[in-house]
């Protein structure tokens, strides 16, 4: 059976074919490059992990509540719309949902894959291909695990959003080397960071958090190098070349903000789309959500030096300007520790089900000891 088979509406055969623009660029410079970015290097390749082997894949999942939130959390609840819903509806409005979403995040990462991969090739200095090539084996470990997800979990796939795609054209089609940094590092990256905390955080399925845990401990290094490449580079920059990013930060966080709203779930389950859409966006859930899901790329923007008015402008039009307040590091540092915890707390769970097995195992054998010793007092 092929993937295409278990699409919630038609995709193309073949490939979505992008036009790469811009050089292959290489360096005869071997010298030991910034300090920050071959920190970060070294950590990328001391942090590596199988996703078959660190994800208790095991463990279940309700195909109808995949991140087993509860009710208030639901976009339409309190809607006419979820009113008149019987349970049967709710429940396939659920599975749609959790198939949508993690569709979503399997393409993004796709996506990620493939930009990666160009900025190795087009990024000047030897250092930042170094940690991008990290990158390139993080997001295919990324497709793997959302793909096995997908499939064995949900058994359902959704296209990918249009919005998304947008935004990786852009990226990949801008014959400008840092285009796909700010792009991928600083606008999808940073989005997906926040959307998967989110996530993380208020599920209550063991397997989502352990999925998203681990994919945030690296897509926070991610983060961090699009950060620290492009913050240099940009403080050098005219102000009209300025000007020009700011423009594809602005047009980019309108497409990133509206990419998580599903209207392909009201369209594909016939559901009154107009209607739905009105009470997502004025819905108090979704102003949450998008609160919550500029939380990385505001600090991060501001940071790199793209704080112009009109960047502001848009962040104080979609409500998220006191994001910039957000403290970088330290949800990072927090991304790390929580994945280590999660680590440490299944390691004890495997020690302690091992102890009550040698238990269990030295109790039967004394417990047959003496049994055998008692037929032989008897005999």
């Amino acid at each position: 059976m092929t993937t295409r088979d278990r699409y919630t509406s038609p995709v193309p055969d073949g490939t979505w074919d992008v036009p790469a623009a811009g050089a292959a660029r290489f360096t005869w410079e071997y010298e030991d490059g910034r300090d920050r970015l071959l920190a970060l290097y070294q950590k990328g390749k001391d942090k590596q992990w199988d996703a078959q082997k660190r994800i208790d894949w095991d463990l279940p999942v309700d195909v109808n509540n995949v991140a087993g939130f509860p009710d208030e959390f639901n976009p339409l609840t309190g809607s006419d719309i979820w009113e008149r819903m019987p349970q049967k509806a709710r429940d396939e409005f659920g599975r749609h949902q959790g198939a949508w979403l993690f569709s979503q995040f399997l393409h993004g990462e796709q996506g990620a894959l493939t930009v990666s991969a160009r900025i190795v090739e087009s990024v000047p200095d030897l250092d930042s291909k170094f940690y991008a090539a990290t990158q390139v084996m993080d997001e295919a470990r990324h497709v793997e695990l959302y793909k096995k997800f997908v499939d064995e979990k949900l058994g359902m796939y959704y296209p990918i959003n249009q919005d998304l795609a947008k935004l990786l054209e852009e990226s990949l089609t801008d014959g400008r080397w840092d285009l796909p940094y700010l792009g991928m590092q600083v606008l999808i990256e940073g989005l997906a960071l926040a959307s998967f905390g989110l996530y993380r955080d208020m599920s209550t399925n063991p397997l989502v958090k352990q999925l998203l845990a681990y994919v945030m401990q690296d897509e926070a290094r991610h983060v961090a190098f699009g950060r620290l490449a492009l913050k240099d580079y940009y403080a050098e920059l005219t102000e009209k070349e300025r000007a020009e990013r700011e423009e594809f930060v602005v047009e980019g966080c309108y497409l990133m903000r509206d990419r998580f709203k599903g209207k392909e779930i009201f369209e594909t389950l016939g559901m009154p789309v107009k209607e739905c859409m009105a009470y997502v966006d004025n819905g108090p859930i979704y102003q949450l959500y998008q609160s919550l899901l500029f939380s990385r790329i505001v600090p991060c923007v501001r940071d790199i030096g793209l704080w112009g008015d009109k960047v502001q402008k848009a962040y104080a039009d979609m409500g998220v300007l006191d994001a910039a307040k957000g403290d970088l590091v330290q949800l990072m540092r927090q991304d790390e520790q929580i994945a280590e915890d999660l680590d440490r707390a299944r390691h004890e769970q495997e020690l302690a089900e091992r102890r009550a097995e040698v238990h269990a195992a030295i109790a039967e054998g004394a417990a047959e000891q003496d049994g055998a010793a008692g037929e032989g007092a008897a005999g």
